[in-house]
């Protein structure tokens, strides 16, 4: 039999990889609604993610199919003593996340068509404007969705009121440190047909130090609440996580996410220093995929680390994302040939 632990390899390249098709679009919408005016330095590059989308689809198709492997209550379907009991119903479930990602498709397309014609005239400009201000909003809504679903469900009798906002906050995090590196690989091999000025990594080095902060925050409020309460519902899958098999990687995540990019981006010097920038960026990708793992594949706190199937599953979603987004930017004239 495969064993979970192997499965939830799979969930977690289906959560980053649509978390980065979802954060790039976003990130375009905030920066134009806050009227930044470096929007026009990244805008396309970050829009390109959008690429991403029918990976996820796939991903998520073959994870409702196998739905015994992917969620522990699929088979178990009484859910006396679950918090949301009318969530547990694998018909629902594959209901709102088929129509969940097909709308959220729908309406990044629209967003990106509307931000290439965005400036040829004051009409344009205001359709643009009004989709723009929907983006944040459904983004916030479908991404809740996703945390639960996926993450925050697997035990039906564990909850948190703020889990929805500290997943996604921490995933909008991972997106920008994977803008910092993909933008620096990009202007090194000098792929770009419009390189990226180096004064942006100074912003995104900021707002890495933003992120960091709201992570940990959300993280305190959910751990101490949960903590101070001292009910076993609760503290049972904290408890496995952080002292478990897994004990390696929960620590690990709070090191990587937020004492390394607070220590490194309190001070100004390595905010403005590229390589320091990008090392910081490096150890929040790594340690939002410990994350994402820890919180998947280590609901029971027991296991074997799937060295091999994160090699191969990652391999291979990667590759397929590489050349998606690859196609995507030349078909947008962003790379040279």
């Amino acid at each position: 039999m495969f064993a979970y632990s192997n499965w939830s390899v799979l969930t977690v390249s289906f959560v980053v990889v649509l978390s980065l098709a979802l954060s790039g679009v976003t990130l375009c919408s905030v920066l134009h609604l806050i009227n930044a005016k470096w929007r026009f330095e990244v805008r396309h590059l970050a829009a390109s993610l959008f690429a991403l989308f029918p990976l996820a689809f796939v991903l998520l198709i073959i994870l409702l199919v196998g739905g015994t492997n992917t969620f522990h209550w699929w088979a178990h379907l009484d859910t006396h003593g679950a918090h949301m009991p009318g969530w547990y119903h694998p018909a629902w479930l594959v209901s709102r996340e088929i129509v969940g990602i097909v709308f959220m498709i729908g309406l990044y397309w629209e967003f990106i068509q509307r931000q290439a014609v965005s400036e040829n005239s004051p009409e344009d400009a205001e359709r643009f404007h009004h989709i723009a201000t929907w983006i944040p909003f459904f983004f916030v809504l479908y991404s809740t969705m996703i945390a639960w679903d996926f993450e925050m469900t697997l035990v039906p009798h564990w909850h948190s009121a703020i889990y929805g906002m500290h997943q996604f906050i921490s995933n909008f995090g991972m997106f920008l440190a994977f803008l910092v590196v993909w933008i620096y690989v990009l202007n090194s091999r000098q792929k770009l047909v419009r390189p990226v000025p180096d004064y942006i990594y100074n912003y995104l080095a900021q707002m890495l130090l933003a992120f960091s902060l709201l992570w940990i925050y959300t993280f305190d409020a959910q751990y101490l609440t949960i903590w101070y309460g001292n009910l076993p519902d609760e503290t049972d899958r904290l408890f496995a996580m952080q002292n478990g098999d897994y004990a390696f990687i929960w620590w690990s995540t709070l090191v990587l996410k937020f004492v390394i990019p607070f220590v490194a981006f309190c001070f100004p010097g390595p905010r403005h220093n590229v390589s320091a920038i990008n090392a910081v960026a490096v150890c929040i990708i790594v340690g939002t995929l410990f994350e994402r793992y820890v919180w998947i594949g280590g609901i029971e706190g027991t296991g074997a680390y799937p060295y091999l199937a994160s090699i191969a599953v990652g391999s291979v979603v990667s590759t397929i994302g590489f050349f998606l987004v690859r196609m995507q930017m030349q078909r947008t004239k962003l790379i040279k040939e």
